[in-house]
C-alpha cells in the first residue's frame, strides 16, 4: 500500500511536469487518454506553445530530473513508439546536471581506492569537467606523473534511480495490463533493458571493461584511438583512464584551422563504426559529438563507454544483407531475410511486407545521395510492426539509435557526404567473406568438424552403454521404464525414431571395440 501511495504521489508530480510543458500527447494511444490529453492541455505554460511535441517532452523530462533525462535519451531509439521527429527531439537531451562538491568527490576517491587522494594524485582539479546525471569527470596528475581524467558516481545516484526504475515497471505492467493491444511493444522487458543498461553505467568498473576491450579491438588500427585505462586507481564508484587530447568532432571551425581533412574524418568515422557492428560485433552506443575528439594526427579518439551495444554474427549477417537489399532496391530480398531471421510471424505474406518495405524506402532512397538516412529508413521499417506481428528487437533499435547519431556527425562536417555510401564497400566485402559461397562452404566444414570433434564423446557414452549391457544390462527407474513401456503420463512424449537411433548408436560403437 505505501509503495502504491508512493508512486501515485510520484506519479502525479510527472503528470503536472508534463502539463506545464504541454507534453501529455503519448496519452493519445486511447479514446480516453486522448480526452485526458486534450482536456489538461488547458493547463499548459503557453511558453512551450511554440516548440515540438518532442521539444515539448524533452523539456519536461530535463525538469523531472537525472533518471527521466536517462529515460528520455533511451525512448529516443524508440522511433516505432514516439515517432522519427520525437524521436530525434528526444536524442538532443543533454544529460548535465549541476556538480556536487569536490570535496565529496575526494571522499568518494579515497574510500574506493582505500588510499588518501594526496598518495593516489599530485594534484586533482576542484572543478569538474563535466557532470552528468550519474557521474562527474575531474583532470589529475598522478603520483607516477601521468595525465589522466577521473570520473566518480555521484553520491545517492543508485537509490533515486532504484525508486524511479521501481516507477517504471509499476506504469509498464499497468499499461500492458489495462491495454493489451499494446503489449507487443513490451513495455515491461523495454524498462528491463533500461534498468541493465543503467545498472552497468553505475558500476564504473564495467565502463573500464568496455574501454578496455574495444582498444584490443582497435589495437591495430591508427585511425582510432581509446584512452588507456589505469586499474590500479578504478573501482566500482572510479574510473581513471589516460587524459586525451584534441578537438571535439562537432568544431568544424577548430578542425579546419588545425589543418584537418574533413572528408577524411568522415571516412574513418564511417569506417570505425563499420568495424565495430560487423567485424566486432561490439560498439559504442553513445558516439555523439561530446564523446568524440580529433588527435593532432587525424585520429579519431572516443571517450565514455558507459552505453555500448552487441549484436550477435546472425544479427550482423541479417543487417548486411538488409542494408545491401535496401541500397540496390531489392525489396524482396529485404522482405525475406526478415521472415528467415524470424523477426516476422511465418504466417504473414513477404509479397505483402515486400510492398512495405517499398513504400517508405522509395521516399527516402530517392532523395540525393548525400541526403539518404539508413538510420531513418531502419526507424520507418521498425514502424510497421503492428501491420505484420514484428518482435521488436532491442539490440538493433539501439543500433539504429546510435546509427542516427553517427550520421549526425557525419553531416555536421560534410553536408554532401554520405558516410553510409563511404562504408558501403567494406560492407559488401564483408557480406562475400561471410555470405558467399567460401563463407558457406567454411561453416559446413565448421560443423562437421564441431560434430567429430564430439564423435569421442559420444563414441564413449556408447561404449559404457555397452558394458553396461554385458554386465548385468542397464538399470532404469521404474517411471522411465512406465515411458518406454507406453504406461505413463508423458509416453505420447518419447519419440518413436529414438529406439532406432540408440540401436544405431549402440552398432557402431560395437563395431569401433571389436
Amino acid at each position: 500500500m505505501f509503495r502504491a501511495i508512493r508512486n501515485l504521489l510520484r506519479l502525479a508530480t510527472i503528470g503536472r511536469a508534463l502539463t506545464r510543458h504541454d507534453a501529455l500527447f503519448l496519452l493519445e494511444v486511447s479514446d480516453g487518454g486522448r480526452l485526458l490529453a486534450r482536456f489538461l492541455h488547458l493547463f499548459a505554460d503557453r511558453r512551450f506553445a511554440s516548440l515540438r511535441p518532442g521539444q515539448r517532452l524533452a523539456s519536461a523530462l530535463q525538469a523531472l530530473g537525472p533518471t527521466f533525462v536517462k529515460f528520455g535519451q533511451a525512448l529516443s531509439t524508440r522511433s516505432d513508439l514516439v515517432g522519427d521527429q520525437v524521436a530525434e527531439d528526444l536524442s538532443e537531451l543533454q544529460d548535465r546536471v549541476p556538480p556536487f562538491p569536490a570535496a565529496e568527490a575526494r571522499a568518494i576517491i579515497a574510500a574506493e581506492l582505500g588510499q588518501p587522494i594526496e598518495v593516489l594524485f599530485q594534484s586533482f582539479t576542484d572543478e569538474p569537467v563535466a557532470a552528468a546525471s550519474i557521474a562527474q569527470v575531474h583532470f589529475a596528475i598522478t603520483s607516477s606523473g601521468e595525465e589522466v581524467a577521473v570520473k566518480v558516481l555521484r553520491p545517492g545516484v543508485e537509490t533515486k534511480f532504484a525508486r524511479d526504475i521501481a516507477l517504471f515497471y509499476w506504469l509498464a505492467k499497468g499499461i500492458e495490463r489495462l491495454l493489451p493491444s499494446l503489449r507487443r511493444l513490451r513495455f515491461v522487458d523495454s524498462v528491463k533493458a533500461f534498468e541493465d543498461s543503467v545498472t552497468l553505467e553505475m558500476d564504473l568498473r564495467f565502463e573500464a571493461a568496455a574501454a578496455a576491450e574495444m582498444a584490443e579491438n582497435f589495437a591495430d588500427d591508427p585511425t582510432f584511438t581509446i584512452p588507456s585505462i589505469d586499474w590500479q586507481r578504478t573501482a566500482r564508484r572510479v574510473l581513471t583512464l589516460e587524459r586525451i587530447h584534441g578537438i571535439s568532432i562537432d568544431e568544424v571551425d577548430a578542425l579546419k584551422a588545425a589543418g584537418h581533412d574533413l572528408v577524411a574524418i568522415v571516412e574513418k568515422a564511417a569506417d570505425a563504426f563499420f568495424n565495430m557492428v560487423f567485424r566486432d560485433g561490439f560498439f559504442h552506443a553513445d558516439m555523439h559529438p561530446g564523446n568524440l575528439f580529433v588527435g593532432d594526427d587525424g585520429q579519431l579518439i572516443a571517450v565514455d563507454f558507459g552505453i555500448t551495444g552487441r549484436v550477435d554474427k546472425q544479427t550482423r549477417r541479417f543487417l548486411g544483407e538488409m542494408l545491401i537489399g535496401f541500397l540496390n532496391g531489392n525489396y524482396r530480398r529485404v522482405a525475406e531475410v526478415h521472415f528467415e531471421a524470424g523477426y516476422v510471424a511465418p504466417d504473414k505474406s513477404v509479397d505483402a511486407f515486400s510492398q512495405a518495405c517499398r513504400s517508405f524506402a522509395e521516399p527516402i532512397l530517392g532523395r540525393p545521395l548525400h541526403e539518404i538516412s539508413i538510420a531513418r529508413l531502419l526507424g520507418q521499417l521498425f514502424q510497421v510492426t503492428d501491420t505484420f506481428a514484428m518482435e521488436v528487437q532491442p539490440q538493433l533499435l539501439l543500433l539504429q539509435k546510435s546509427m542516427l547519431v553517427a550520421e549526425g556527425v557525419g553531416r555536421h562536417l560534410d553536408p554532401h557526404i554520405n558516410m553510409w555510401q563511404l562504408a558501403r564497400p567494406l560492407i559488401e566485402q564483408w557480406m562475400a567473406a561471410n555470405l558467399g559461397p567460401q563463407a558457406r562452404v567454411r561453416d559446413s566444414v565448421g560443423a562437421v568438424v564441431a560434430s567429430l570433434e564430439s564423435l569421442p564423446r559420444l563414441v564413449s557414452h556408447a561404449e559404457k552403454t555397452v558394458e553396461a549391457l554385458r554386465h548385468g544390462g542397464l538399470r532404469l527407474h521404474p517411471d522411465s521404464l512406465k515411458s518406454l513401456q507406453g504406461g505413463g503420463r508423458r509416453s505420447g512424449l518419447f519419440p518413436t525414431w529414438l529406439p532406432w537411433v540408440l540401436v544405431a548408436v549402440l552398432a557402431a560403437a560395437l563395431f569401433l571395440h571389436q
